[in-house]
């Protein structure tokens, strides 16, 4: 499972994704489960990075998803009409 810092804004961005991107390289399965739940300062830029995460993931054939993504964000993302593109993982066991 791959973890988004506490802090992801446009500062962050291009390095985030760089690590993200080769942190999914290296999941095994079908799956990318991305935990999102420490996420607390954030900008759209985060929803550029998880994105841009996706687009990898569904390059190397698996399929991104999002736990614990902020009400904020997730409601950013419905603005931005992209939803539906970043589908929530099922919580933590």
């Amino acid at each position: 499972m791959l973890v988004l810092p506490a802090e992801l804004t446009h500062a962050q961005a291009r390095a985030g994704l760089a690590l993200l991107r080769q942190a999914a390289a290296a999941e095994p399965g079908p799956e990318v489960v991305v935990d999102a739940t420490a996420l607390e300062r954030f900008d759209s830029s985060a929803l550029a990075v998880l994105l841009g995460l996706r687009r990898s993931c569904r390059h190397a054939g698996h399929t991104l998803l999002v736990r614990g993504l902020a009400p904020r964000l997730r409601t950013l993302a419905g603005l931005y009409g992209v939803d539906a593109l970043l589908p929530d993982a099922a919580p933590a066991a």
